[in-house]
């Protein structure tokens, strides 16, 4: 891959969680951030001289293809944004159903068309996409299960497209302690702890950790592939 003097990462919602513990991870790398989020109050590195705040709603997909175009040549896409509801299978409301299709699923997929193009034209990159467990366990919440698995099948899928020309893979971790919590109740979120070796949840640093080790690190034989980080709640 063709290396520029300081390599890019485009990460989707950067500003939190799990997202702001990439950013935290590239910035100490030395990389040159462009962070993605629909706002960025409080967010930690605002005016930061390595990074570029780009404020926009992963949901406009049909604007994806345009703002990738905008930006300079990206090394790295981490697909990290995403959104729970919790809401009972049948009384989902469709805005809620839809718009968890478009940010989980149709937003990432989209992302890796376009950025793909420029990442070949470059000579290559990596991806890594923030999968779940839900997709494989049957989740309470069947449309964030179902943009999961769907996530981890365009994984593979474009592993193979893409011939070891871009790295791509993703992780599924279970439960994770951030802000995304706050939509399950005492009861789901002490069981969810109890299925775990440690009693529980994963922190956001460990799965940025492991995210950033296959952007960066991992070798290039792992590809195609997804890095389960469930602390033995779905052995396999």
């Amino acid at each position: 891959m063709e290396m520029r003097s300081k390599q890019t990462v485009l990460i989707t919602g950067g500003n939190r969680g799990i997202g702001l513990e990439l950013s935290r991870g590239f910035l100490a790398l030395g990389y040159q951030l462009i962070v993605i989020a629909r706002d960025f109050e409080c967010f930690e590195f605002r005016d930061h001289a390595q990074v570029t705040e780009v404020p926009f709603d992963l949901c406009h997909v049909d604007q994806i293809p345009a703002l990738i175009a905008s930006l300079p040549p990206i090394d790295v896409l981490m697909n990290n944004a995403g959104v729970m509801y919790s809401y009972a299978y049948d009384e989902y409301p469709r805005e809620k159903s839809h718009a968890m299709l478009k940010l989980n699923l149709e937003a990432p997929v989209q992302l890796i068309e376009s950025v793909s193009k420029q990442m070949l034209e470059h000579g290559g990159g990596r991806i890594v996409n923030n999968a779940s467990v839900a997709a494989f366990t049957g989740h309470p919440d069947i449309w964030y299960g179902i943009t999961k698995a769907g996530l981890i099948n365009a994984t593979k899928s474009f592993a193979k497209i893409f011939s070891g020309k871009i790295i791509i893979n993703a992780v599924a971790a279970s439960p994770v302690d951030t802000d995304m919590q706050k939509v399950n109740t005492e009861a789901r979120k002490q069981a969810f702890k109890n299925s775990t070796i440690s009693q529980r949840f994963a922190t956001a640093e460990e799965v940025a950790k492991t995210m950033i080790w296959l952007a960066t690190e991992s070798p290039e034989y792992i590809n195609g592939t997804c890095i389960d980080i469930n602390n033995g709640s779905y052995p396999r």
